[in-house]
């Protein structure tokens, strides 16, 4: 049995487990998913879809529904492909038009909230429906406030425990609705909504050196990720840089100390972009993108961060005529 992450168009992610002998789409009807679908048997190319990460094998489809070219780059027809990894597809099309039902709200309370600095909150939440939850590491949910209809939304800071624990990072913004909550209303057991998850930035299969550019609160998926490859053992390259403006920003320090020591192969550095900071490193994070991180360009780089950060550091890369292997990037705004 291999199991398949489906994304679709507008970022939701759902999971199909693909027993021997199913293709894709039969798996997916039978966990309640409608991958559009024509003919049935590899004639229409009506169920293309792209294979990000895995492999499939595929029989009996025609050159005119999926030509050679297509398939050597990535594309597979559904109804005649079946896995032989795990995977992760992409879907062209809205879940709203292939989900049977729409996806529930997930349930989970407050557990705690802890001041990482006075301008950064953890928030730790727990719940039983917690434990049902499957996310591909780097990618968010929407939390809703209680008390308000306002959402937001918040990439995983960690993987859920076995105790169905869960934490995020949240940048305290000043009258932000979230801030206010967090800093005015909330107590254990506040009953907290959770939609999810979304988001195509994540972790991919690992074939060559990281680069991990994180700026401010954007270091919440990169933890996650990085629990994620310290509990599968491995041991390519990893660098991180991470960046924030003044040095109050800087937090999870402690955190990524813990990572390094058990992740052999992963190093990281801190920097703040405050000329007046205490810190030693002083500067943004396209100061210390060093040579020897980049691989002569065979490198997968995930960068999240505030819009004009992602900006630098995209031009960063074509300054210096560099264009890595992958580029896989997420930003997000203040509030």
């Amino acid at each position: 049995m291999h199991k398949v992450a489906i994304n679709f168009e507008d970022g939701f992610t759902c999971f199909v487990d693909v027993y021997p002998g199913d293709t894709l789409a039969d798996a997916a009807y039978k966990s309640g998913i409608n991958i559009p679908l024509d003919c049935g048997d590899g004639a229409c190319g009506t169920c293309r879809c792209y294979c990000e990460t895995g492999a499939f094998e595929m029989n009996d489809f025609i050159e005119e529904a999926l030509s050679a070219q297509d398939a050597n780059d990535g594309f597979i027809l559904a109804c005649c492909a079946k896995p032989t990894s795990d995977c992760v597809i992409a879907v062209p099309a809205k879940s709203e038009m292939c989900l049977k039902s729409k996806p529930k709200s997930i349930e989970a309370f407050v557990k705690d909230v802890e001041y990482l600095s006075s301008s950064t909150a953890l928030l730790r939440i727990e719940g039983e429906d917690l434990g049902d939850l499957s996310f591909l590491p780097g990618q968010y949910v929407n939390l809703k406030i209680p008390g308000t209809e306002e959402e937001r939304s918040y990439s995983f800071c960690s993987l859920i425990n076995r105790a169905n624990e869960t934490s995020f990072l949240v940048r305290l913004v000043d009258n932000g609705v979230m801030g206010n909550y967090l800093r005015k209303q909330a107590r254990p057991d506040d009953r907290i909504e959770m939609k999810g998850p979304f988001g195509a930035f994540y972790l991919r299969a690992i074939s060559r050196p990281i680069l991990m550019i994180a700026g401010g609160t954007g270091l919440a998926p990169f933890i996650s990720m990085l629990e994620d490859i310290e509990l599968r053992g491995i041991e390519i390259p990893i660098e991180l840089i991470y960046g924030v403006t003044d040095s109050r920003d800087l937090v999870q320090v402690d955190v990524l100390n813990r990572l390094a020591e058990r992740i052999k192969s992963f190093n990281f550095i801190t920097c703040v972009a405050n000329a007046s900071t205490p810190s030693e490193s002083k500067g943004v994070v396209t100061d210390f993108i060093y040579e020897e991180f980049l691989n002569n360009g065979d490198v997968d780089v995930y960068l999240c961060g505030p819009p004009p950060m992602v900006e630098a550091v995209k031009g960063f890369f074509e300054d210096i005529n560099i264009r890595p292997k992958n580029l896989f990037f997420e930003k997000f705004s203040k509030s």
